[in-house]
């Protein structure tokens, strides 16, 4: 039930300390205030990172050949691994792959794409259509490759925005269109967005088999991509172990050479940067927790101040039949107040910082949007309105054991 004479109390208390007060609830504030940046800024720092992921698969392993570095079995280092058509079909039966696409860049002695007057030089990849799923393409226009295209060596092309915003002016329609790639006319099927950085928007992709012919690569690849699914990162490191024991015994290098293949692992690299910002949320919640600790011991030892100064007035109040139960919540409810208040304006604060970060701040590749959530804003307050109580449970309780006679006595 509302006491609104003992609030009226607890405000004139509180006026005739203001100074003290506002130092209390300073620290109080200054606490909320400290965790609610750091858990922002961490966020921010852990949303930047993740839109890095966002243009990439978060479930796939990258296999680039690279050339051995150890003598084994009678051959010499410094040979080149080639691999072919045939590698990503022995990859593609490894347990736990779903799906195996390959890619390769196209070193050519004219990477320009042209179309009517419009031409530049972009970055051409000669790929198989599963690789869509690597990169999370989003087609926009058109369609992706597909097995038709690899099957009877099409010549087509599927375009990065940014190319077809360079070579088709205007807003015009670039599907079933004609550009030229080193020379080679292409027929564009297909235009794709990346949700990842600007730089995947400049490529252009081919089916492999076509590149292969046209431009004389053989049934050479540069890269094999396997895409695991599910999988954990147990299963990835089994997977990255096999691989290296197939390769190894196809193309005779020591398995144990580093140098002799170039895997990326692209679920053990996303966990081990979750793992990373978990124990950063950790650490500052440690910090920001100890911070507001340090603040509600200073509500604490206020409080007791305030008994000591009031334990006279105490005393009468029990002489004349207060219960403890009233003088414990006397003391209780200013030290929520306090500490309630002050957190509030903390909390407000710091969500305010960090909304005036996110707008002036330029969009940053590995920090972005910080931000938190409201389960975190409301779990705060909790805890400030639980850490108030405590703060002034201990002296609350001493001042409902003091005996009358010897509040009375209290100089």
């Amino acid at each position: 039930m509302f006491d609104r004479d003992k609030w009226q109390e607890i405000f004139s208390t509180i006026r005739k300390n203001r100074l003290r007060t506002i130092l209390t609830g300073f620290s109080v504030a200054w606490g909320i205030f400290m965790l609610v940046v750091l858990l922002g800024s961490g966020y921010g720092l852990e949303n930047g990172v993740k839109r890095e992921f966002q243009g990439d698969a978060v479930n796939y392993i990258s296999v680039n050949s690279g050339v051995t570095s150890t003598a084994y079995k009678g051959m010499k280092p410094g040979r080149r691994i080639r691999f072919t058509n045939e590698d990503r079909d022995i990859l593609a039966r490894i347990d736990n792959v779903e799906k195996s696409s390959s890619r390769t860049f196209l070193f050519t002695d004219n990477n320009i794409i042209a179309y009517k007057n419009e031409y530049g030089t972009f970055d051409i990849f000669a790929i198989s259509p599963e690789y869509r799923y690597v990169e999370s393409l989003i087609v926009t226009s058109g369609r992706f490759l597909n097995r038709k295209d690899i099957d009877d060596y099409r010549k087509s092309v599927v375009l990065g925005r940014l190319v077809y915003e360079a070579l088709f002016k205007n807003g015009e329609e670039a599907i079933e269109k004609y550009v030229k790639i080193s020379g080679v006319p292409f027929k564009v099927v297909g235009v794709f967005n990346d949700p990842g950085q600007d730089r995947d928007l400049l490529r252009v992709y081919i089916p492999v088999s076509t590149a292969q012919r046209v431009f004389n690569m053989g049934n050479y690849i540069r890269n094999v991509s396997l895409m695991l699914g599910d999988a954990g990162v147990e299963q990835s490191l089994q997977v990255v172990e096999d691989v290296k024991t197939e390769m190894s015994v196809r193309h005779q290098f020591d398995p144990k050479d580093n140098r002799a293949l170039f895997i990326f692992n692209s679920i053990q690299n996303y966990q081990q940067f979750m793992d990373l910002f978990a124990g950063i949320r950790l650490f500052i919640w440690i910090i920001g927790t100890g911070t507001i600790i340090a603040g509600i011991v200073g509500v604490s030892n206020i409080m007791m101040i305030v008994v000591k100064e009031r334990t006279k007035e105490i005393g009468i109040r029990k002489a004349l039949g207060a219960t403890p139960w009233t003088i414990v919540s006397l003391i209780l409810q200013e030290s929520i107040l306090i500490t309630a208040f002050a957190g509030y304006i903390g909390l407000v604060s710091g969500v305010g910082l960090l909304e005036l970060i996110s707008k002036v701040l330029p969009s940053h590749d590995y920090f972005a949007n910080p931000e938190i959530n409201l389960n975190i804003a409301l779990a705060a307050t909790v805890l400030l309105v639980i850490a108030g109580a405590i703060a002034g449970y201990v002296p609350a309780r001493k001042a409902a054991t003091v005996k009358p006679v010897v509040a009375l006595r209290d100089e």
